[in-house]
Parts: C-alpha cells; structure tokens; sequence
C-alpha cells in the first residue's frame, strides 16, 4: 500500500496494510487512529490484556507484531483518549467477526482458499447484449435448515439447482459485511470488510460464489457506503473524534438513524475504495449493487437539500478506479432521483454506473395493477411513460425486497381483484416485466407468488407449492417465462437501442390492450395485452406485411391456472407455444382472454 494515496484518498487496497494479518513471524496488526492518545492491542493471545501499539509516526498509524496470536483468535482494539475514558474497538478493516451480540474481530488468512473460477473469470462481462434476470436473495430467510442458517457452502448446494432450474443469470445477495440488527438486513454495518458470521467465515464465502460460478451463476453483492451503524464499538468517533462521519451534528445522522460516512475526507475516500475492490478482488464477486444513491446524489437524499458535490466526486471516482481494475464487474446503482447520466462514463460527466435500477418503471407499473380497471382506463399512458425515458439511461427492471415488506403486500398481493384475478394479473405483469427492455430484476418468493410479506426472520411459503395448485402453475409460468426469455436473442439484445422497440398498440385506453415488437439479432418478437377485466374475441392487430406468429407464452393459459386451452407443444419442460396466426397484408386477429399477454414470435 501507498500510504500517500491512501493520505490523498487515492489507495484501493489499504485492507493489505491496516488489519490482521498472518506473517511468518506471527500475526502483524495495524490500525489508524490519528486523534487517539494511544492505541492498545487486547485478545484472546494476550487474555485480553493490553498489549500497547507502537505510533509509527506516520500521521496515526499505530502497529503491533503478535508472535502467538493465531488465526481464528479474537481481538479489538483499545482506544484511549484525551479524556481520560478508553473505548474497545472492533477492527475497521477486521477480515471476520463475532456474530451480534458480541463484537470482536476475528484473525482470518485470507490467503487459505484457492478459487477454481478461472474460466468464468476471464469470460464474464457485463450483459449488455446477454440475457440478465437476477434472483435478489437475503441468505438468512430464503429457506429454512431446522432450527439454524445454512452456512455459505451449505446453501450453494440448494441454491444453485433451483436458480438453474428456474432460468436465473444471476444471485444478488443483500449485504453479508457483518452488522449487529437483523431487521437493518445488513444495510447498517459494523464490519465492512468481514462477511457475516451468520452464515460461516471468509472461506465459505468464497466456496458459494465458486460454485456459483462453475455452474454459470453470476454472483453480485449489495455494498452501502452512504451510512454505518452507530454501535460504540464501530466506526462511529473511532479515535475519539468523527473520523468517518460527517463532522457537523445537522448532518452527521441519516435518514435511517446512522451515521453517514464522510466522503469528502481523504481516509474514507481510501477505506471505501478499498472495500469495494476488496469484495471484488478478494471474492470474486461479478459486481456491486450499490445502495442507496439518491443519498450521495443530494444530501440526505432530498432534492432540495442540494447536490452533495463532495459525494459526487467521490463516487465518479470509484466507478472510474472500479472499471479499471475489474473491467467485466458490473457497477449498479439503486437511484430513485431523475439525475441526469447515472450510468454515463464519467469521462462525460457522468457518474460512471453500469446499469440504473428503474424505480420509475417499478412505480408505474405496481400503482398500475393495483387500480381497478375501470379506473386502469384513466391511467393507460402509464404504462407506456417508462419508454419515454428509458433510453436516457441503462436501465434494470427491478421488483426488489423493498416492494414486499412494511405493509405494502407482496407483488401478487397488490393486483386487484379475487384470488384467481390476482395470479392472472400477475402472470400478465410478469410476461410485460419479461419483454419490457431493461434487465431484470425479482426479489425471491416473486416467482412462486408469495401472498405473506417477507420478513428477514422467516423463509418463504414454499409449502404453498404443496399445497395450492395456483402457486405450482404459476411457478411453472414464470420458468417458462425465463426459459423463454433466455433463448429468443430479440429479448435481451440491443435493448438500449431504440430502433429495436416499437409499439403497434398504444392508443385503446378502453381496451387497456397493448402491443409492441422487439428486435433484434435477425429475430422479432410480438407481445400483446389485454389488462382489462374483458376478453376480446378477433382482436385486430396490425403488423406490416405478412407473416406467421408463432405463440411461445400465453400468461392465460390452462397450464398457468389460466381459461385458455393449452394447444402447445412440451419440450424441455417449457411452453413450447405451437399455435400459429397467419398475418396477412398487415392484419391479423387474435383472442384476448381478460388480464393476460401473449408472446409470439414473428417469422
């Protein structure tokens, strides 16, 4: 490490200098602490008795060689002040934890666990013009193993067969930097560069994504970096002064109650590069999906508490030194502002993100399938207002853990209607989400149309499979419906090009059908809906020239819980499609069952 640049805010990997790490001659701890009257070494090597650091006099940096400590030992450090009081700390770049409600760092070497990922590491990319649908999973509360968390390792062998089977690219994992609350979901951390105890150590980590990736599973992490936690024993007035946090008392607290990190000071500018790439680097995470941006956009995240410009430049940065050191590591940002060029290069004034969650999107279409239709008929443009837009940014289609929880019901729960309204209106939604542009995104029970909240201390329903057919059906469309999605190049290709979208039905406000092509890779798709609680018989549909239509889904299908006869084929556990509609000289008819989509492909 340079300790210049980590002084001017330029170091990204300051985690291989500050910590605990394995030397020959013992374990070498290493902490900066510059407003501190001294600094102290306590642990289980020393009985927790005072082992005093030595000021390196290199701008606080304090540092100590322990011959007999040992991997897997605990320890923190003692922090004392001008005061006269001391306060124990737990190590800001620790490599491991004690799980809540204790607090010590724990001795890793991260230097035990090879990873065997090597292919997919040098043929990854970002998935612009690949298929990208992203099972969004909090590792405590997807599935129950008795009465404890599977560990890391433990759960790639259940995970991964299901992600495979039901046609995921990728695993988004909310965040594992160990934290002490389990209803903050990990959003409030105390060990940023240690992977929750909750579920193992580093190396079971590691092992998950590994397998993650032999299996061709992407594997992306959500890091915070606007606020920490506030519990005395983290990074809050770590040296007895706010050397994270914000210095000003209007403005050191966020939103959540936490404290928010400086991004202005050098020191955190370097702790907070460093951890990215340490995630990146260190456990070959594909990328980051970083929360909370709207917050570093404006302060506090109000538009008319200004632009945090300290935080701006901070986060350009970044994503600049990001791109260079993980070129295929896909950067995401969760913004619900409409800040101009989230996801333009930095290099032309943009903030240099990959990919832009799509809250207006997500927004529109929810509040949409809520309405009754009568009422749906007053509110059509809303769903055609996302492509107004769209193409101002990189776009991914997100229903995340935020849409199901605080009383808001989960995706299913919020369509209008009876029981068997709910499941086709969704079925619907889910084939419109699938063949909108953009990425996608779904939180985990959305496919299985969970009806009770998540909440982070139970696993989902997947009983309800056994015993409701609903679910079993509309678990059936919504593999299909990747399985689709994830072999017709017209869904995913140039989707960030506008020619490859048009609309051939968006003027029936009292039909409240819908259609659109998309193109792409030699290959055109048709998707047409009807969202209202009518069906149409001999719809008239318009398409120049003539042509086949080939059906590959229909959402309102016997096979899905739905009214319409299921005349397809079988193959390969899909819904094969297999009925044809001819187009001739532009024209074409077709029923519409009441709150369904069909996908055709045009030949």
């Amino acid at each position: 490490m340079n300790l210049q640049e980590y002084y001017n805010g330029n170091e990204w990997f300051a985690y291989k200098y500050f910590g605990a790490h394995v030397e020959n001659e013992g374990v070498r701890f290493t902490v900066y602490a510059p407003k501190a009257k001294k600094v102290t070494l306590i642990g289980e090597f020393s009985c927790w008795h005072d082992l005093e650091m030595t000021n390196t006099g290199r701008g606080g940096v304090y540092s100590i060689l322990v011959a007999n400590a040992k991997v897997g030992q605990m320890y923190k450090y003692r922090i004392y002040h001008h005061d006269g009081t001391r306060t124990d700390k737990a190590d800001p770049y620790g490599f491991g934890m004690e799980l809540r409600p204790c607090s010590a760092s724990i001795i890793r070497d991260m230097s035990a666990y090879h990873f065997t990922d090597g292919v997919w590491m040098e043929q990854r990319d970002k998935n612009y013009n690949q298929p990208m649908h992203i099972y969004e999973l909090h590792f405590g509360s997807w599935r129950a193993n008795g009465d404890r968390w599977y560990r890391y390792e433990e759960l790639a062998e259940v995970l991964i067969p299901y992600l495979k089977e039901m046609g995921y690219t990728h695993v988004e994992i909310m965040p594992l930097s160990e934290h002490p609350l389990d209803q903050s979901w990990g959003y409030q951390s105390t060990g940023f560069f240690a992977p929750t105890a909750r579920y193992g150590d580093c190396d079971g980590l590691k092992e998950f994504i590994n397998r993650c990736h032999m299996a061709g599973i992407g594997v992306l992490l959500d890091f915070v970096m606007v606020h920490f936690a506030v519990d005395d024993y983290g990074l809050g007035y770590f040296d007895g002064s706010p050397l994270y946090e914000i210095p000003f008392e209007d403005s050191k607290r966020s939103e959540w109650g936490s404290y928010q990190f400086g991004h202005g000071k050098p020191e955190v500018a370097s702790f907070l590069k460093s951890c990215a790439n340490y995630w990146l680097a260190e456990y070959h995470f594909d990328g980051l999906r970083m929360d909370a941006i709207s917050n570093m956009i404006y302060w506090k995240g109000r538009q008319d508490y200004g632009v945090n410009n300290e935080a701006l430049y901070f986060v350009q940065a970044l994503n600049e030194g990001l791109h260079h050191l993980h070129p295929t590591a896909m950067l995401v940002a969760e913004d619900s502002t409409s800040f101009l060029k989230v996801t333009a290069p930095v290099a032309y004034g943009g903030l240099g993100f990959d990919y832009k969650w799509d809250l207006g999107w997500m927004h529109d279409t929810l509040q949409f399938f809520g309405y009754a239709p009568d009422v749906r008929k007053g509110h059509y443009q809303d769903i055609l207002f996302s492509m107004h837009y769209f193409y101002s940014e990189l776009y991914l289609l997100a229903l995340s853990h935020d849409e199901v929880v605080h009383g808001k019901k989960t995706i299913l729960d919020k369509m209008h209607g009876t029981y068997e309204e709910k499941f086709a209106q969704c079925r619907a939604m889910f084939l419109y989400m699938m063949t909108h542009p953009g990425k996608k995104l779904n939180f985990m029970g959305n496919e299985i149309g969970q009806f009770r909240e998540w909440a982070e201390y139970r696993p989902q329903d997947f009983d309800v499979l056994e015993q409701f057919p609903m679910h079993t059906m509309f678990k059936r469309f919504f593999r299909d419906l990747n399985r689709v999605y994830m072999s017709h190049v017209a869904l995913y290709n140039e989707e960030y090009n506008r020619d490859c979208f048009q609309y051939v039905i968006a003027d029936k406000p009292q039909d409240l059908v819908y259609a659109y092509t998309r193109s792409a890779g030699g290959e055109q798709m048709l998707a047409v809906f009807n969202f209202s609680n009518e069906k149409f018989y001999n719809y008239e549909v318009r398409l120049s020239g003539n042509h086949m239509l080939k059906e590959l889904v229909n959402s309102a299908s016997d096979i899905y819980g739905g009214n319409a006869s299921h005349s397809g084929t079988q193959g390969s556990g899909q819904f094969a499609g297999g009925l044809e509609i001819p187009v001739r000289n532009g024209y074409c008819q077709m029923d519409l069952e009441a709150y369904s989509g069909r996908l055709f492909q045009v030949l």
